[in-house]
């Protein structure tokens, strides 16, 4: 495969994790090229523009994080009219593009016959894309991301193609199946089974926590740009560090300069997210960050019990000062709240 020097990352949709609030703390830290939001779901009727501004916030500024970054939305549906229709009031909100999901595996989407459950149909895969394709306009890119397979991963070129046929003008492939889940390894090496049959650019996704993963994965897969999901959450730095070792170089986020976007993280969650939810958005993320970083798990280990929005509030004010690592320094004995 031919190297180049720049490398293009794109942040990947997860549903529960990588929302607008996290587009935005990520795509401040620099690495990202463009961002896909979790899925809107479509089911049997035509959604108001709220919901798609409830979801896509980026909407309300050009389709485009605070930083910048460009954010197309995502369509998860099997109902190729309703899909269109859809598809059609969303890009009159401006979105950079619209991505169709064929890849989320999800017990709940796939009973209802969406997500990575249309891949036992490659038809209704070239039907949805076609339909999306005629009703937005010719210059918004239709973009798709689909797994390997449902149960396996026989069909995956013939899937592929499906969906090339349909006009989709890029492919992400996450390297796993429906049946594997999250479960490693990633199998990249049939993404570039899919790279050699189709013509559109192919996104290798999946498995990427490290530069020496993205490294590999590029080898295995013939793909030069990838998608990064957990691995960016685990590691805001990591499309910094895929694109500066493309350069021969060197980039790490250091705790230091990742605590005040944590503080940034908390106060965009406490504008948007209703307040029995927000202590627990803190962890979740905590929790992928304590991976990586010692100091978070300090962090994690002290809020871990609290459940308060003040008293977590109490105790990152002491955090960004260097003053404190537990909660309960700050609120001695205060009953939590439920």
């Amino acid at each position: 495969m031919r190297a180049e020097a720049h490398a293009t990352v794109l942040l990947a949709p997860m549903e529960g994790l990588l929302d607008f609030v996290l587009r935005d703390i990520l795509t401040r830290v620099g690495g990202i090229d463009r961002c896909v939001s979790e899925f809107i779901r479509i089911t049997d009727q035509l959604l108001p523009e709220r919901v798609f501004y409830r979801i896509v916030p980026e909407l309300h500024h050009g389709g485009r994080t605070l930083a910048g970054v460009p954010v197309r939305a995502q369509l998860l549906g099997s109902d190729p009219g309703c899909m269109a229709e859809n598809a059609a009031r969303l890009a009159g909100l401006g979105p950079d593009g619209i991505d169709l999901n064929f890849g989320c595996p999800a017990a709940v989407v796939n009973r209802h016959g969406g997500g990575a459950s249309l891949l036992r149909e490659p038809e209704t895969l070239t039907a949805v894309v076609a339909a999306v394709r005629r009703a937005v306009p010719a210059h918004m890119p239709v973009s798709a991301k689909m797994r390997l397979g449902y149960e396996d991963d026989t069909r995956a070129v013939e899937c592929a193609l499906a969906i090339e046929a349909g006009g989709a003008g890029e492919l992400v492939v996450h390297g796993r199946t429906k049946a594997q889940a999250y479960r490693p390894p990633a199998y990249w090496e049939r993404i570039a089974d899919i790279r050699a049959a189709v013509k559109i650019p192919v996104v290798a996704n999946g498995e990427i926590w490290t530069v020496e993963d993205a490294r590999r994965c590029r080898e295995l897969s013939g793909c030069d740009t990838l998608m990064i999901g957990r691995g960016a959450v685990r590691d805001p730095g990591l499309g910094l560090a895929i694109k500066a070792d493309r350069l021969g170089m060197q980039a790490a986020v250091g705790w230091s300069a990742l605590l005040p976007l944590v503080a940034d993280f908390w106060r965009i969650v406490c504008s948007r997210i209703e307040p029995r939810a927000r202590a627990g958005r803190l962890k979740q993320w905590l929790n992928f960050l304590r991976r990586r970083f010692p100091e978070a798990e300090a962090a994690y280990q002290a809020i871990k019990t609290v459940n308060d929005p003040v008293l977590v509030e109490a105790w990152l004010a002491q955090a960004l000062q260097g003053r404190v690592l537990d909660a309960s320094a700050v609120c001695p004995r205060v009953p939590e709240t439920v």
